[in-house]
């Protein structure tokens, strides 16, 4: 239950279990001294009242101090139980997240965009995080001491115990009850609050679009409109979880007063004497004062319940799963008859069949959104396709665990993304256990010495935040450079030389032709100069092959390929 409605670990479990049992055992401690407490006085009446003998002080000055010592042990195990190894569970969870994210296909981040992510594995973590800290042992605690000290004042005198106890279990029945009007409320606190996050994100994203375009104001507007909204969402929340919150302390304190009713009729029935009386304040005060801290942090509970559902999102949805045995027969990529769309959208590919052989340059062409990245996206099973397969020397590639696939693949996208690290070790992410030197050759391969040769600490320069003190064209050569140095026997290269100069260009794909020799080659680009010596050219339009062949053959056929390089060679010849 505890790991279903907080997704804690099997540890975590254990450690909430603990941290109860030694919460409960300090409760209990403070009932000893308490129950001490009360005898000594009894004693003292009894001596005062009808001249008995005065109690032995000793033993109850011995009991005192061995309950204050329990006492002070027990609050110790309990404090480090529920805030000592907290932090350890919070990061076994984000860590559980992160292995499970990283086993997600691709088209689980489709879905969620990066804030939402985000939110989970640090609000939602954080969360439950302070509901499991602060509220779970003192709760589950509370729990067992107020069984305990039940059974113990019922077997007193079980009508003074019904007048003490029946308000706990009614504050907290109607406190659960009121779960069903909290719960869309703070659902609703949470979407406003990660529209606020997304907000934020998209501004630090596109703050100089905003600011060329002189939309400043309107799009600030838009923001303070957003966390306005956040804002009395947010008082709305505290509003509602407050009324419920102290309607249920009242109702618990109300135990008190029925208990000094009840009592004092007793008393002057003459069923009950004064000290029992008092015996039952002292009893009931000290089972009430664990209760008052768990209710006022038992919106805590809720919302833990509301995040750990979305965490429980997570390993709800289905991995990209495979074998892990992969032994193909040489590097040939295949596809057959690919069919493939985007959340089940419109086509991205209809029936697309072409092979890459080893050792071979395989050039996909075609306008925009004719499926080229697609195609290298399935290739490396980034997604999967949904009729027709992919095939890499006769194994498709839905079977295999993509994990295990893409030790075979070396990608450099268009999208360059870097770490903020040094050069060196931002390279070495191709292979982690590869040399200096290795990584240096790969470097120069990549043309990475001319701009790194003017930075303060050479290769051992920091980068910045995904290379942001880099060039595109520098960033895109680290990117080519990891891929090298990976040396994997297929190669995807989806505009890998686009951010770079027409002689950066020329001396990459010099050092891609003799690095890239003997490897299976998927080339994706725009600039058809970038392909002139490829041993083959797939050209994509609107999601289907519509040519394939070599790129002269192509170009004496005249037709799709052969446009597209006249258009390029008219648009090379455009001045100011």
């Amino acid at each position: 239950m505890l790991k279903e409605k907080y997704g804690l670990t099997n540890e975590g479990v254990r450690n909430v279990r603990v941290g109860t049992a030694w919460t409960a055992a300090s409760n209990l401690a403070v009932f000893g001294g308490v129950g001490t407490l009360w005898m000594l006085m009894s004693q003292l009446v009894e001596h005062l009242t009808i001249d008995a003998p005065l109690p032995d002080l000793p033993p109850y000055a011995l009991a005192l101090v061995v309950f204050a010592a329990a006492v002070i042990v027990t609050q110790y195990y309990a404090y480090y139980y529920q805030y000592g190894v907290i932090y350890n569970e919070s990061g076994r969870q984000r860590i559980n997240l992160a292995e499970r994210l990283r086993k997600l296909p691709q088209s689980f981040f489709g879905k969620r965009d990066l804030a939402d992510l985000t939110e989970t594995m640090m609000g939602d973590v954080k969360t439950i995080e302070h509901a499991y800290s602060h509220v779970l042992p003192e709760l589950y605690g509370a729990y067992v001491s107020f069984g305990v000290a039940s059974v113990g004042l019922l077997a007193f005198d079980w009508r003074l115990a019904l007048a003490a106890l029946w308000s706990a279990p009614v504050a907290f029945a109607l406190l659960f009850a009121s779960r069903r009007l909290l719960a869309p409320i703070m659902r609703t606190t949470r979407m406003k609050n990660l529209q606020v996050s997304d907000d934020i994100q998209e501004a630090l994203e596109c703050v100089r679009e905003v600011r060329a375009t002189n939309q400043e104001e309107r799009y600030l507007s838009g923001i303070r409109a957003d966390v306005d909204a956040a804002e009395r969402q947010t008082i709305k929340g505290e509003l509602a979880t407050g009324v419920c919150v102290n309607s249920a302390q009242i109702v618990l304190r109300l135990g008190l007063a029925t208990t000094v009713l009840a009592g004092a009729a007793f008393v002057l029935e003459g069923t009950c004497d004064f000290m029992t009386l008092f015996g039952f304040l002292l009893v009931v005060s000290r089972i009430y004062a664990p209760f008052d801290q768990c209710l006022m942090l038992i919106a805590e509970l809720f919302a833990a319940q509301t995040a750990s559902a979305r965490m429980r999102s997570f390993y709800d949805e289905p991995l990209a799963k495979g074998g892990d045995a992969f032994s193909p027969r040489g590097h040939d990529v295949v596809f057959q008859d690919v069919s493939f769309s985007y959340g089940g959208g419109e086509q991205v590919l209809r029936n697309v069949s072409f092979t890459a052989k080893e050792g071979e340059v395989t050039a996909l062409v075609g306008p925009s959104g004719s499926g080229k990245s697609t195609c290298s996206k399935l290739a490396a099973r980034f997604w999967d396709a949904e009729g027709g397969r992919v095939t890499v020397g006769g194994v498709d590639v839905a079977g295999v665990d993509p994990e295990v696939l893409l030790r075979d693949y070396a990608v450099v996208f268009q999208d360059v993304l870097l770490f903020d690290d040094t050069v060196m070790g931002n390279i070495r992410l191709g292979r982690r256990d590869a040399t200096d030197e290795e990584v240096l050759a790969a470097a120069r391969a990549a043309n990475c010495d001319e701009f790194v040769g003017r930075m303060p600490q050479g290769y051992h320069t920091m980068i910045g935040e995904n290379g942001s003190r880099l060039s595109g064209g520098e960033r895109q050569r680290i990117s080519i450079a990891r891929a090298l140095l990976k040396d994997a026997p297929i190669v995807l290269l989806d505009e890998a030389t686009a951010s770079l100069d027409v002689e950066n260009e020329t001396q990459v794909q010099a050092a891609l032709s003799r690095l890239l020799a003997g490897k299976t080659v998927i080339v994706i680009a725009h600039r058809m100069r970038t392909i002139e010596n490829a041993d083959k050219v797939v050209v994509l339009k609107e999601g289907r092959v519509v040519e394939q062949g070599a790129p002269d053959e192509l170009k004496a056929v005249g037709g799709e390929f052969a446009h597209m390089v006249e258009l390029q060679r008219a648009a090379a010849s455009w001045a100011l």
